[in-house]
């Protein structure tokens, strides 16, 4: 975009009666000639979301900040001396940010700016850069003095942002000959400092300044000078500390508790990295390894400010663990502003806050200065773009300890966000990344992950995992149950209305391939509504509570109580199901606590306490405000009431019992709802566990999602709302395993004699053919077009355990034999004979052959008896 050099101004046009036909001619001619360039212009704009054809990702990238920073209003400073190669300060007035920009050319890589994504993206321009250069270069004169380039007078010696970071030299033009060779003896041809000669800058500084040059060493090279000299410091001080690594007898006094070998060997990566992410499997102690850091930090590089910064509900546990672990106080800043300013002030060598006061405390932390800084449940600035990620970046520190167990739950870009708090420039810039490891179709969308080892291999130096299996062989075993749960009519109604609804926009997305916003809200609340009707109507209205999830909790929590010392946590989603729980508890007085996000942060540590201190309280009723980072391994059962979209968050619930310091096998019990949307996501949404296992775990290497991420939203919702049989059949128990247990005493036989049942069996293994279902499904359809149009409701279902009036208990199965009596199941032709899919939409619809004539009249008889029932 050319823009009018500051000062001109086009003249005024003055009408006057004596205008010639050649003047207006000739200004209508410019007019369309400015017309025709704006409108090139616009076509020629570069788009952000899709490289276009023919350029590379780096140009593309490069193109992208010279369009944005030429459209930018930022404010411009000269600080230099010289009108153009000068120093500059460009100020956002939307973000208060001011950066240094100086300027040696047009040329990539010429000019520096002091802005964070120069310093990543390694493409050597950034907007500000390119909004000075365009400001600079508006006169001719100036757009070819920038192409020419600038040797200043004096040299330069400054760190280069690329794919490696490097400190290199620059001669200037009036170098004396002495000081240019000692440059030429530090610095390689290209320039580059030899990794020998990194203690001689400041020899070069003095030689410089004794001949009357000017040689330049800017901040950022101090800065990675001091961060080298800082590693190799610590190393020499761990090995003299630690000389047997971990199992130096020096970790005998460090802790007030003894620390696994593993927790060993994360506290030592910890203190020799500097900065560091422990993303262990939850329950394996990343709190006292972070601690355990921080300790040997304090000993060998001078660390004396920790800031922890956790979820609300942590804070006072942190304070706890730290009393526990280190024996040191802790000071938990919370209250108003000024309250919280006052903490900052206050000496401590811990300081505990939480992630939503960040972003307002960023100037009094800067204050206080902290040396480290522990990020605990860390993924909760796995989203870049929020207020609070953005906020915890900018914690200054030398040092950090960044703690999760789940640094990938669903993209890429989720872990690229946490390892920025360690090492931004690790992963490269973040277009770059993806763009190796994403796999994506015509349109841009993602459909697939590859390459996923070398991310793991690129994280190794400041990345640490281990799971249960590799290192806590000793960790008590956890048994796993699923107990299938029957509907309720009332739930079935709710829940199937809520189908309806969904499988109306899966429709519609399969016909038109978009659905508008609206469509995506309505489809994500038609969703939320039939996972709540599988807990209780209750949750759906607020006013009945049809469901058998509470009592079957009930039945299993009497069994498990008959152990005096059990206790266990029950987790629900919902803060409506725990109140249709707790009447059920008090009624059988057994104590209890309610946990969930409406707790206010000083009340919850006091709650955590009592079920664990407290023998009559056996129950912890917990949302997923529990889920983060609480000990509750003093329980021994997990009662799981509702499945979680997330896989990572299941996991989540559970490790807050099945952990570290866990003395008993954990029981967990998944609650599942029989032919319901529950039972359709246990077999769907495990791409996140592939993806995080390729990356972290070596699992595998390339994972592809079949699509874009609504279609493959919109095929999951598919799946995991298909009718399943049996939605009011018994409850059944499913181990780990995949067995199934009849949970109700004597089902078989109360079904019926011998022969009903086998003849049940043989048409079940009949209608095995998953084919048969598209049949009913048609077929159902058929017959409920057919009511709605007559304005009646015809049955589409016969009740087999019906029983003729005065028939013994146990008739039902003559009920079955009088169904299937004469029914010729080795005769039934395939399903595909009847099954069609209409051309059009895709969907299955019957295809029945025309009967004799006598057999349409049978059947109008037989309808027309129907309708005057």
């Amino acid at each position: 975009m050319t823009e009018q050099p500051k000062g001109r101004t086009a003249r005024p046009v003055r009408q006057a009666s004596a205008t010639t036909a050649g003047t207006r001619q000739r200004a209508t001619k410019k007019k369309k000639k400015t017309s025709g360039a704006a409108a090139a212009a616009k076509r020629a704009r570069i788009s952000r979301t899709q490289r276009p054809a023919g350029m590379t990702i780096e140009d593309w990238q490069v193109a992208l900040r010279r369009q944005f920073g030429r459209e930018q209003d930022f404010r411009m400073k000269n600080v230099g001396e010289h009108p153009l190669f000068s120093d500059f300060e460009v100020h956002n007035p939307q973000s208060g940010r001011t950066y240094r920009v100086a300027v040696r050319g047009a040329a990539l890589g010429d000019n520096y700016c002091s802005c964070p994504d120069f310093a990543v993206n390694t493409l050597g321009t950034c907007k500000h850069i390119e909004f000075v250069l365009a400001r600079l270069g508006r006169t001719k004169k100036a757009a070819r003095e920038l192409g020419l380039g600038y040797q200043p007078p004096y040299s330069e010696i400054f760190l280069r942002y690329g794919a490696q970071r490097q400190i290199v030299c620059r001669p200037g033009s009036e170098c004396p000959p002495a000081v240019r060779a000692a440059l030429d003896r530090a610095f390689d041809a290209s320039g580059v400092l030899r990794p020998e000669a990194a203690e001689e800058i400041p020899n070069l500084l003095a030689r410089a300044e004794k001949r009357g040059h000017a040689l330049r060493c800017y901040d950022d090279v101090y800065a990675y000078l001091a961060r080298l000299r800082d590693r190799a410091h610590r190393e020499e001080a761990l090995a003299r500390l630690f000389p047997r690594g971990v199992r130096s007898g020096s970790f005998a006094g460090l802790l007030k508790v003894p620390l696994y070998r593993y927790q060993r060997e994360g506290a030592l990566f910890a203190a020799r990295t500097g900065r560091c992410l422990i993303a262990d499997e939850m329950g394996l102690g990343k709190t006292v390894q972070a601690i355990a850091g921080a300790e040997i930090l304090a000993k060998i590089a001078g660390v004396e400010r920790v800031l922890v910064v956790c979820p609300t509900s942590l804070k006072h546990q942190w304070r706890q663990e730290l009393a526990k672990f280190a024996g040191r106080d802790a000071l938990v800043v919370e209250g108003f502003a000024h309250r919280r300013a006052a903490a900052y002030g206050a000496e401590a060598f811990y300081k505990i806050t939480n992630y939503d006061v960040i972003r307002r405390d960023l100037d009094h932390i800067a204050h206080w200065q902290p040396d480290l800084v522990i990020l605990d449940e860390a993924q909760r600035i796995k989203n870049w773009q929020t207020v609070t990620a953005q906020s915890v970046k900018r914690l200054e520190s030398d040092y950090a300890i960044v703690l999760t167990g789940t640094p990938l739950e669903n993209r890429l870009e989720e872990l690229y966000s946490i390892v920025e708090v360690v090492d931004r420039f690790r992963l490269g810039p973040m277009f770059r990344f993806l763009a190796e490891h994403q796999q994506t179709d015509e349109n841009g969308k993602v459909v697939g992950y590859r390459n996923l080892h070398a991310v793991s291999q690129t994280l190794a130096p400041l990345l640490i995992r281990r799971t249960k299996d590799e290192v806590l062989t000793e960790l008590p075993e956890r048994l796993e149950k699923r107990f299938f749960v029957p509907m309720t009519p009332a739930q079935m109604q709710f829940h199937e209305e809520a189908r309806e609804v969904v499988a109306r926009i899966v429709a519609k997305w399969r016909n038109y391939g978009f659905l508008s916003e609206t469509d995506q809200q309505r489809l994500r609340a038609a969703l939320q509504r039939m996972r709540m009707a599988c807990n209780s109507t209750y949750l759906v209205d607020q006013e009945t509570d049809h469901g058998h999830k509470a009592d079957e909790l009930v039945n299993h929590l009497e069994e498990i109580f008959e152990d005096p010392a059990a206790k266990v946590v029950v987790f629900s989603q919902w803060v409506r199901m725990h109140e249709i729980i707790v009447p059920r508890l008090k009624r059988r007085k057994w104590d209890h606590i309610l946990f969930h996000g409406g707790v206010a942060g000083p009340k919850r540590k006091d709650l955590v306490q009592r079920f664990r201190e407290d023998d009559r309280c056996r129950l912890f009723l917990s949302t997923d405000a529990g889920g983060l980072g609480l000990n509750l391994q003093h329980a021994s059962a997990v009662m799981i009431l509702d499945q979680p979209w997330n896989p990572a968050l299941l996991e989540q619930r559970i490790g807050r019992v099945h952990r570290l310091g866990q003395q008993r096998p954990v029981r967990v019990v998944h609650f599942i709802a029989r032919g319901t949307i529950e039972e359709g996501m246990l077999a769907v949404l495990a791409f996140k566990k592939s993806v995080f296992a390729g990356v972290l775990d070596g699992g595998e290497n390339e994972v592809f999602l079949g699509g874009t991420k609504l279609k493959r939203f919109i095929d999951s919702v598919e799946k995991v709302t298909a009718a399943v049989p049996d939605a009011s059949g018994p409850g059944l128990i499913e181990d780990a395993a995949g067995s199934l247990d009849r949970e109700a005493a004597g089902d078989g036989r109360r079904r019926g004699d011998g022969e009903a049942a086998g003849r049940r069996g043989e048409a079940a293994a009949l209608f095995d053919d998953p084919a048969w279902d598209e049949v009913f499904e048609a077929g159902k359809a058929l017959v409920d077009k057919l009511g709605k149009a007559l304005g009646v409701q015809i049955p589409t279902t016969i009740d087999v355990t019906a029983r003729a009036p005065g028939e013994a208990e146990g008739g039902e199965a003559a009920g079955v034999a009088r169904l299937l009596e004469g029914l010729p199941l080795d005769r039934l032709p395939p399903p595909e004979s009847f099954l069609s899919h209409d051309e059009a939409t895709g969907r299955p619809c019957l295809k029945l052959p025309m009967p004799e004539p006598s057999t349409v009249q049978g059947v109008l008889q037989l309808l027309g008896g129907l309708l005057r029932q």
